[in-house]
């Protein structure tokens, strides 16, 4: 994820407000490995900054999304979480304790996809399961 500095100098380049609260979440992602979800991004951001917004929280998600700058990683069960690390990559979920990591996988652009020839496809995501 691009430094809290540059993602203010982003959304400013956007029309987008660069409040108090966003800086914060600026800087509560970057680095973040965990893959948080909204709700315990808003609760580490209401510990430093109380009266922050889940609202908040959520827009500047989307925003960021949006940007380039932090991908989704929704894997079909709970919440939505979000990863500010955005190399071409996939995850690993722990069966024991749901913890997710960031894998590398070497080849894996090179994957070649067969079924129906009217399917070509943008994007894949692998995700490895184990403890």
């Amino acid at each position: 994820m691009t430094s809290p500095t540059q993602l203010a100098e982003a959304f400013r380049a956007q029309g987008l407000k660069v409040t108090p609260q966003r800086q914060l979440l600026f800087t509560l992602l970057e680095g973040d490995t965990t893959h948080p979800t909204a709700e315990s991004l808003y609760v580490r951001a209401s510990a430093q900054m109380p009266g922050i917004s889940l609202r908040t929280v959520y827009t500047t998600l989307t925003d960021l999304v949006a940007m380039g700058e932090l991908h989704v990683v929704a894997l079909g069960s709970g919440a939505t979480r979000f990863g500010p690390n955005i190399d071409d990559h996939h995850h690993g979920v722990c069966d024991d304790c749901g913890a997710i990591v960031d894998v590398y996988v070497q080849g894996s652009e090179d994957l070649v996809v067969r079924g129906d020839s009217r399917f070509t496809p943008k994007s894949a995501s692998i995700v490895f399961q184990g403890s």
